[in-house]
C-alpha cells in the first residue's frame, strides 16, 4: 500500500480572486476544477495545490514549495505584482522568500532544498 498523491489544501474566502492570484504564482490556469468552489494545480508528479473556498480557515494556510532557482521564481512573482518579501537565509544554504494571498494565507518558496540534510 503506498500513497499516489499529496494535496495541500489552502482555504480562501473568494474563489475568483484567490484563484486569479495563484494563476500568477504557478504562471498558468489551474490545471483542474473540480468543483466550483475548488481550483487546483498539479505542481509535481503526484503533488497538488488545492485552492478551496473555506471562509472559516481563509487566512490561515501555509504552503513551502521548494523552487529550482529562487531568485528567478521572485523576479517571476515580483514582475506578475505579487508581493514577496525579503529572501532571507536560514540554515545549511537554504533560504526563504514569503508570499502573502488575499486572504493573508503564506506561500513560502524555498531555495537550496535538500531531501537529506
Amino acid at each position: 500500500m503506498s500513497f499516489e498523491h499529496v494535496l495541500a489544501v489552502v482555504p480562501v474566502s473568494d474563489i475568483e480572486v484567490s484563484g486569479a492570484w495563484y494563476e500568477k504564482l504557478f504562471g498558468r490556469p489551474a490545471d483542474n476544477n473540480p468543483m466550483p468552489p475548488l481550483v487546483e494545480w498539479q505542481v509535481v508528479p503526484g503533488g497538488w495545490v488545492q485552492v478551496f473556498v473555506d471562509e472559516q480557515r481563509a487566512g490561515h494556510g501555509l504552503v513551502n514549495v521548494a523552487v529550482d532557482d529562487l531568485a528567478a521564481h521572485v523576479d517571476r512573482a515580483r514582475s506578475a505584482g505579487l508581493g514577496v518579501g525579503d529572501v532571507e537565509d536560514v540554515n545549511k544554504g537554504v533560504q526563504l522568500a514569503t508570499l502573502t494571498d488575499p486572504d493573508g494565507n503564506l506561500v513560502r518558496m524555498i531555495g537550496g532544498f535538500r531531501v537529506e540534510y
